[in-house]
C-alpha cells in the first residue's frame, strides 16, 4: 500500500531534518508539527512528542519539522500538546513556520517528501504570506454575573418586554418566551457587531490582517486573531490599550501571543 499523510487540510509549519531516520522513521510513522522554508535536513536539540528526537525532513524550498512515533493515534494528552506548542515556539524564535494541527502522523520520510513536493508551489506562497509576522489575539467578554439580566438593565426595551411577560396575570405561553429570547439574541448581536466595529475602526491604521473568529458562548463580545508584523507589535499594543479603554469594568479584555499563525493558513494538501 503506498504511504500517504493522515490528513487533507490542515494549518501548517514546518523545519528542517540533518540525519537518517531512526528506527521508528523506518517503521513508517512520522508525527509532524510545521512546515518550514528551508531546503536542507537538520536535527533539534529539543524535544518532541514523548521526549522523541526532533528533526526536518526537506524537499525542495521547504522542510517539515517532524519527530518519531510508534503509533499513528496520537492522544491529544497534557504532555503531548504542551510539547507540541513548545515545538512550534521554537519555530517561531528562528521565523514563522505554518502550524500544523495537533495529530497529524504520516506513514514514512517518503511520504512526507512526496506531500512536500506536491504541496511546493502553494507552501511556498502561504510562507511567503506569513513571513516576518506573528499571530496575536484580542478576546473581550462580558463580565457580568448573569448576561440577560446585564441586557435587561442596559436596553429598556427588553426590559420592558420581561416586565410585561412576567407581570401579566397569566402564564406567560411559550410563544412569549421565544419572542423575549428573540429580542435579547437579537440585541446580543447587535452589540457585538457595534463593539467589533469600534475595535476594528481603532485597528483600521495599522497595516495588520484581522479574522473575527466565531463567539464561543454567549458572553464573548468578540475574539479576534491578528496577524502582524514582528517589528509592529509594539504599536500595535497600543492600539489594544486604546481599545481597552472604550470598555467598562462591565467587561473583560485578553490580549495573547504571539503564536504561530494558525488562523492564516489553512491549505488543502494535494496528497
Amino acid at each position: 500500500m503506498e504511504d500517504n499523510v493522515s490528513t487533507a487540510r490542515t494549518p501548517i509549519a514546518k523545519s528542517a531534518e540533518k540525519r537518517p531516520p531512526t528506527r521508528a522513521a523506518a517503521r513508517g510513522k512520522i508525527y509532524l508539527y510545521a512546515i518550514i522554508a528551508g531546503g536542507e535536513d537538520r536535527a533539534y536539540e529539543e524535544a518532541g512528542i514523548d521526549q522523541s528526537n526532533l528533526y526536518s525532513i526537506s524537499m525542495g524550498q521547504i522542510a517539515a519539522v517532524v519527530s518519531d512515533v510508534v503509533n499513528e493515534n496520537v492522544r491529544p494528552e497534557r504532555a503531548r500538546l504542551a510539547a507540541h506548542h513548545q515545538v512550534l515556539k521554537k519555530l517561531m524564535a528562528e521565523s514563522t513556520p505554518l502550524p500544523m494541527s495537533f495529530g497529524i502522523v504520516a506513514d514514512s520520510p517518503a511520504a512526507v517528501r512526496r506531500m512536500l513536493e506536491r504541496n511546493q508551489d502553494v507552501l511556498l506562497d502561504q510562507l511567503q504570506h506569513v513571513a516576518g509576522t506573528v499571530e496575536m489575539g484580542l478576546r473581550i467578554t462580558w463580565d457580568v454575573e448573569n448576561i440577560f439580566e446585564y441586557f435587561v438593565t442596559t436596553h429598556p426595551e427588553l426590559r420592558l418586554a420581561r416586565d410585561r411577560l412576567l407581570g401579566s396575570n397569566c402564564q406567560p405561553t411559550q410563544e412569549q418566551k421565544i419572542e423575549v429570547g428573540r429580542m435579547f439574541d437579537r440585541l446580543l448581536t447587535d452589540d457585538r457587531e457595534a463593539h467589533s466595529d469600534l475595535a476594528m475602526g481603532i485597528f483600521a491604521s495599522h497595516k495588520c490582517e484581522i479574522k473575527q473568529l466565531k463567539c464561543r458562548n454567549e458572553r464573548e463580545v468578540m475574539n479576534l486573531a491578528c496577524l502582524v508584523k514582528r517589528e509592529a507589535v509594539p504599536l500595535f499594543e497600543a492600539a489594544v490599550f486604546e481599545i481597552a479603554k472604550q470598555f467598562d469594568n462591565n467587561f473583560a479584555l485578553d490580549y495573547n501571543g504571539p503564536w504561530a499563525p494558525h488562523n492564516f493558513v489553512n491549505v488543502d494538501l494535494e496528497l
